[in-house]
């Protein structure tokens, strides 16, 4: 059975750490796993499955890039993986410990920038990935976006570089109905336009954005599904009295299908996306979307859905809240989008093919 070693900068419930989560599960007995989390947290391995061959090895001590990559280096050769699996430049230096090894099994994942490089690229990591990473198997993007930055900012082969879509589980998203009940658990009213979004409250996701953009649209209530080191101060901007009593604070949501249902409009306000794991789910869920115009999501949505992108979010959303079959017309060719392009059925298949050609 192939011995497959991810590494991650750490291992918590989030996109591309659940992504990792999901196949694994999927893939059942197939492969055996060893995960390494460098900054120790492993809270996503509540996630998996017991019928899977997972172990959580320690995190190497902290230490300099050079030092790391060469205890990473003892791991690998005691370890003896069939394939590594890194994901972003966290994981950076087990990319180093392989090549210095000669051990060319390496699968780069690449899913986008936080906030230290969401407007400018920092030269040392561009010339490190243009070293580096011709040495690895593959380097996997998820988004057109970031494969763009791949082939011409780290001029990486074209052979090198798969993009590999997100995908979601679509039967475990329903249309949205209002759920009357969950908004009146959280103090909604019922007939409230509610506009919601999910993910972490990070600077780069900008919910400050948002909460501003309601501010000019007094109609409409927001629900924040997630949480992050941005709440207190969302939390003190939506007592301010153009918004007081119209911000609903969900917290984080192991399941956040229900919520979906609780909206009436997805929003999306981040600085630097690649592909959106809760923007694929809010169109499962039959949701219309207002975002920025980051990273992929342009192409991810119906051409029809062009005209509610950009940097001013208040507009687009004045003018879903006065028009619900526009809503619904919306919703319908979002969930459509996301059963032709961004099912978990095709992303699984596109990785397992990838592990096999490497293997």
């Amino acid at each position: 059975m192939p011995h497959l070693l991810h590494v991650f900068s750490n291992f918590v419930p989030t996109g591309t750490e659940l992504r990792t989560v999901e196949l694994i599960g999927a893939f059942g007995r197939g492969f055996r796993h060893s995960i390494v989390s460098m900054d120790g947290r492993t809270s996503a391995a509540d996630r998996l499955s017991p019928n899977t061959d997972v172990r959580l090895l320690p995190e190497p001590p902290k230490a300099g890039s050079l030092a790391t990559a060469r205890r990473l280096r003892k791991l690998i050769g005691k370890e003896k993986p069939d394939l590594v699996l890194t994901y972003g430049w966290g994981a950076f230096d087990t990319v180093l410990a392989a090549r210095s090894l000669g051990f060319r099994r390496v699968i780069h994942h690449e899913e986008g920038f936080n906030e230290d490089e969401s407007e400018q690229f920092k030269s040392r990591r561009i010339w490190a990935r243009r070293l580096v990473l011709p040495g690895a198997a593959a380097v996997v993007v998820p988004s057109e976006r970031l494969q763009a930055v791949a082939l011409n900012l780290w001029r990486l082969r074209p052979d090198l570089v798969r993009l590999i879509p997100n995908g979601i589980r679509l039967d475990g998203f329903k249309p949205a109905d209002g759920n009357p009940g969950l908004r009146a658990q959280l103090g909604i009213p019922a007939g409230a336009l509610v506009v919601g979004t999910a993910g972490s409250l990070r600077p780069v996701k900008n919910h400050a954005r948002l909460l501003e953009a309601a501010a000019k649209v007094p109609e409409i209530h927001l629900l924040l599904v997630g949480d992050g080191e941005e709440r207190p101060a969302l939390e003190r901007r939506a007592a301010a009295p153009d918004l007081a009593g119209r911000v609903c604070f969900a917290g984080y949501q192991e399941s956040p299908a229900a919520f979906y249902q609780a909206m009436d409009v997805f929003a999306l306000s981040s600085d630097s996306e690649q592909m959106p794991l809760a923007l694929l789910e809010a169109m499962a869920s039959s949701l219309p979307a207002v975002s920025t115009d980051v990273g992929d999501v342009r192409a991810m949505l119906p051409p029809e859905q062009a005209p509610f992108l950009g940097a001013d979010l208040a507009g687009p959303l004045a003018e879903l809240a006065r028009s619900p079959g526009l809503r619904r017309q919306l919703g319908v060719l979002n969930r459509k989008r996301a059963e032709e392009r961004y099912s978990f059925e095709a992303l699984c298949a596109a990785y397992r093919g990838l592990y096999e050609s490497v293997l």
